[in-house]
């Protein structure tokens, strides 16, 4: 058992804003249960956080598809930790292709990780939190979900917008067991594999067309910002979502 709060976050394993957000949330205090789908990156990764952190975090091999193993997850943290305080859905997956040429493994892979996902975290995390009378989700969305846009895919963009109705009815629903929950709408977020998909004209064009700051984010900005909405610093927000790209697609 632990007196610290437990916070749980996915795909926490990688270069990105999930790595970035466990390693805050270590920070603030936190017991952070790292989970991601590749098995060996998450328990280099908890076992690399443990050092920089002068203590152990656990680690899980996670497919946030997986309903049943969400579930195993879930009730593994509880039954070692006695309580799960902070829930980080940061899982994402996405291939872009044209709407009339996209193929339906691709709109099934995408719906189902972006959304489902989130879904089948939330689904078993809240009763928890209710037993608990208390916890605060935060659901990282993206800013794909408002923008008139062919650059995210109609896939990724119809996920997102189904990630923010459902932020806002869990919270509608939750508020009164004491359980917030918010989103997170990223814009461009710098991590070494974005590299490997997009030119390096593609980055310097949102530097000098898009970005209100003239740079692009970085996996801190989002880490910052979920920091802040699980703390109690927060405590009066629920329901919202923030958009965090300089000034690139603000919010709707």
């Amino acid at each position: 058992m632990t007196t610290a709060k437990v916070a749980l976050v996915t795909a926490a394993a990688g270069a990105g804003i999930g790595a970035a957000v466990a390693r805050q949330l270590a920070q603030d205090g936190m017991d952070v249960v790292i989970t991601d789908a590749h098995e060996r990156r998450a328990a280099e990764f908890a076992e690399q956080l443990g050092q920089e952190c002068g203590t152990s975090f656990a680690a899980y091999a996670l497919d946030v598809t997986d309903f049943d193993r969400v579930g195993e997850v879930v009730n593994d943290v509880v039954a070692r930790k006695g309580r799960l305080d902070v829930l980080v859905n940061n899982a994402g997956w996405s291939k872009i292709a044209p709407l009339a040429e996209m193929d339906r493994e691709t709109w099934l892979r995408c719906i189902d990780v972006d959304l489902n996902g989130t879904f089948n975290c939330m689904r078993h995390a809240l009763p928890q939190m209710i037993e608990q009378h208390s916890g605060a989700i935060v659901n990282i969305s993206s800013i794909a979900a408002w923008e008139t846009s062919k650059e995210h895919g109609a896939a990724y963009s119809a996920a997102k917008s189904g990630v923010h109705a459902l932020t806002r009815v869990a919270a509608a629903e939750n508020g009164k067991h004491g359980i917030r929950v918010n989103a997170v709408a990223p814009g461009l977020i710098y991590n070494d594999f974005l590299r490997k998909i997009y030119p390096d004209d593609f980055f310097s064009g949102y530097i000098e067309n898009k970005s209100l700051l003239e740079r692009v984010g970085e996996p801190q900005d989002i880490a910052n910002i979920v920091s802040f909405l699980v703390s109690e610093r927060a405590g009066y927000i629920t329901g919202e979502v923030y958009g965090v790209s300089g000034g690139v697609c603000p919010g709707g």
